[in-house]
């Protein structure tokens, strides 16, 4: 069983940066997948990016790429989203996810364990 915390949300204007943080309980850690989701008001949740379990695979959606960036401490068994150049379509509530694989999937179906999500919004 693996437990999802994550934090680090809030309201900015945009061009302005949020990192979030995903702390999570277990101690396979490295060999979780892990994948951040947002759902903006009225819309499904979507993939945004996702990090292998050893971190050494990044995969980002055309979305989130030059802007966002995933990491994760396996030691500390957390991992980041720093999000730069916030636009206001980047409202939402962001959630992390967790696989029981190592190897990233964008689908969402294909996670086992979820966060409870941090609202992250962004004002024009």
């Amino acid at each position: 069983q693996v437990q999802l915390v994550e934090s680090g949300g809030g309201s900015v204007q945009a061009g302005g940066s949020l990192r979030l943080s995903c702390a999570a309980s277990g101690r396979t850690f490295s060999s979780n997948a892990m994948g951040w989701f947002r759902q903006a008001p009225g819309k499904e949740r979507e993939f945004v990016l996702g990090i292998a379990g050893s971190g050494r695979g990044t995969y980002y959606t055309n979305s989130a790429k030059g802007r966002f960036t995933v990491s994760r401490d396996n030691a500390k068994n957390t991992v980041y989203l720093q999000m730069n150049s916030l636009k206001p379509e980047d409202t939402g509530v962001y959630y992390c996810a967790a696989r029981v694989s190592a190897t990233i999937s964008l689908r969402l179906y294909e996670y086992d364990y979820w966060g409870q999500g941090t609202q992250v919004t962004v004002s024009s």
